[in-house]
């Protein structure tokens, strides 16, 4: 079997990054003018000389377009090449990666086909690929704790347990007083047997900050603590890990580099790793194991391609992972029926059944898909 093609479908679709401007107040920078947009998304499809066609969206909810050169230096290194070949496929991109001068990361989506291409040949959906025992995959809800509004984030919170959620996070934006406020006021309101989850994204917390919260969510019984601080300060990760004992979440943001990411993980400056199949899923199921031998957890990110199909598949395969990232509102799932999918993995009682589908387990009408496309290149 040979790549004889890779084409890109394009789509006009809501966007998941909305325009914003900033300004500092009381020591925290903050978003105001908010506005949502229309953006482009684009599909991946590689072609074979058997008829077999990888699909899978370029990014997830974020990167969603690649550019013209990146494709052009794609179909250049790939076509010819044989597609059951993920792994050499994979390490011969990783290396030319270097000498066009791209970011890592940047073929994921490629990759990603190639997995799609591979369940369709063996007849399996990419998580009955990767183990023989596919389980149900538990979600958790992000309600909305952006602001000061206590109210609002335990009115969201209560109608995602009326949902079947027992797994939620917040992003809190406050300082360790106005943060501590709401971990008490949330675990108060939903009881002790829900797992709360604690995203400081929009936070800056000092170091010392950071160990002051890290200790009170202990005591407030979270699961993690997620994103303490920008991801490449890597000192005071590591202090932070040796300071307090709930689990530290972290690499969002360097995702894209699994040899970063290994390397944080050797100076012990993360007890879970953030990972994104945007960036593949060879190199996913590769630190995955890795990972697993040293006893740490693998927390996707996200949908991660195909609005939800990606990481649900994969959440269901991978043993040291714990959870698919629920967003409200079909943002990131329901999203895809714009351009004609019609089975997005919605959850149901806070759980997600995969699709046995071969591939990545989507359904999509073609002649929606045609219609709705902009451009196809």
């Amino acid at each position: 079997m040979k790549i004889t093609d890779i084409k890109i479908s394009e789509f006009s679709i809501s966007d998941n990054t909305p325009f914003f401007k900033l300004k500092k107040e009381n020591g925290f920078w903050e978003k105001y003018d908010i506005k949502k947009s229309l953006g482009a998304i684009h599909v991946m499809h590689v072609y074979t000389d058997e008829g077999i066609e990888g699909i899978c969206t370029v990014g997830d909810a974020r990167y969603t377009t690649i550019t013209e050169t990146a494709l052009t230096y794609l179909k250049y290194l790939t076509i010819g090449e044989d597609p059951t070949k993920i792994e050499y496929l994979f390490d011969m991109l990783s290396k030319a990666t270097r000498n066009i001068f791209l970011p890592p990361g940047w073929f994921g989506t490629f990759d990603n086909c190639l997995w799609d291409i591979q369940g369709k040949i063996n007849s399996k959906s990419v998580a009955a690929l990767i183990t023989e025992k596919p389980s149900v995959v538990k979600s958790y809800y992000n309600y909305r704790g952006r602001g000061n509004d206590i109210k609002l984030s335990i009115e969201d919170a209560n109608l995602a347990i009326e949902k079947g959620f027992t797994i939620l996070k917040d992003h809190f934006i406050g300082n360790v007083k106005q943060n501590t406020k709401s971990f008490e006021s949330i675990r108060k309101s939903v009881g002790d047997e829900i797992i709360l989850l604690h995203d400081a994204a929009g936070c800056s917390y000092s170091l010392q900050d950071a160990i002051e919260i890290g200790k009170t969510l202990d005591l407030m019984n979270f699961r993690w603590f997620e994103e303490p601080f920008n991801d490449r300060n890597l000192g005071d990760l590591k202090k932070l890990t040796s300071k307090v004992n709930i689990p530290i979440l972290a690499l969002e943001t360097l995702m894209n580099d699994f040899i970063l990411m290994k390397e944080w993980v050797k100076e012990g400056a993360v007890n879970l790793v953030r990972a994104n199949a945007r960036h593949g899923t060879t190199g996913v199921v590769r630190i995955a194991r890795e990972l697993e031998k040293v006893d740490i957890n693998i927390e996707l990110n996200g949908p991660g391609g195909l609005f939800g199909h990606v990481h649900s598949q994969l959440v269901s395969a991978i043993p040291n992972t714990s959870f698919y990232e629920y967003f409200p509102d079909g943002s990131r799932d329901e999203l895809g029926k714009e351009i004609g999918l019609l089975n997005p993995p919605i959850p149901k009682n806070g759980n997600i059944n995969i699709s046995k589908k071969y591939g990545w387990g989507y359904e999509i009408d073609s002649d929606y898909f045609n219609k709705k496309r902009i451009g196809f290149f």
